[in-house]
């Protein structure tokens, strides 16, 4: 009897919860990876999200009869997208362009980003109060606190916005580990 109840109430949308997380998080992988430009990758996660998704949808229309599974499907789906969404976040996958507005007298924010070896672009522009200077400065994700930290530590008045970066090509990055993975999966990447 206990046996009855315990798999189809209990064990059974538990492996439906992690089925569908798995899925879900490869399938959020998979977008997030085309978003980025890693085409080469994608198509394999692809692989497996499908395979997971097709054993799972096979299982709960064979037994339509048991609710759970349904709200199980649903969970597993919304923790799925949460755990694609911070493996990502972890990973720090791509490139995003953070863009600093910074008065012309403020030369020294400048200097300490490239004294920690961020490559930027110059631009003297101006602004609502005057001569400003606009930094262009492409890193790769995994950088980017960093380099918010020395934006905030160098000039807090400054006004910068980041947005992600689809492709680069040449430009400067320094080595690390992180970009010699994303030169795997984007060959025209590299330092000139």
């Amino acid at each position: 009897m206990f046996a009855e109840i315990l798999w189809p109430y209990v064990l059974f949308p538990i492996l439906i919860v992690i089925a569908r997380v798995t899925d879900v998080t490869f399938g959020t992988l998979r977008i997030i990876l085309l978003s980025k430009g890693f085409k080469n990758i994608a198509p394999v996660v692809g692989f497996f999200e499908s395979l997971v998704w097709i054993l799972v949808a096979a299982r709960i229309i064979t037994d339509l009869t048991n609710p759970i599974t349904y709200i199980a499907y649903a969970l597993g789906y919304a923790v799925g997208t949460y755990v694609g969404i911070i493996i990502e976040n972890k990973l720090s996958i791509g490139s995003v362009l953070v863009r600093a507005i910074v008065s012309k007298e403020s030369f020294a924010l400048e200097s300490v980003l490239r004294e920690n070896k961020f490559g930027l672009t110059t631009v003297d522009a101006t602004g609502k109060d005057g001569l400003v200077k606009v930094l262009f400065i492409v890193i790769n994700r995994k950088e980017l606190d960093k380099c918010v930290g020395i934006i905030r530590e160098n000039n807090p008045a400054a006004f910068f916005t980041i947005e992600n970066v689809q492709s680069v090509n040449a430009g400067y990055f320094p080595e690390s580990e992180h970009s010699k993975w994303s030169r795997m999966f984007l060959p025209g990447r590299h330092n000139k």
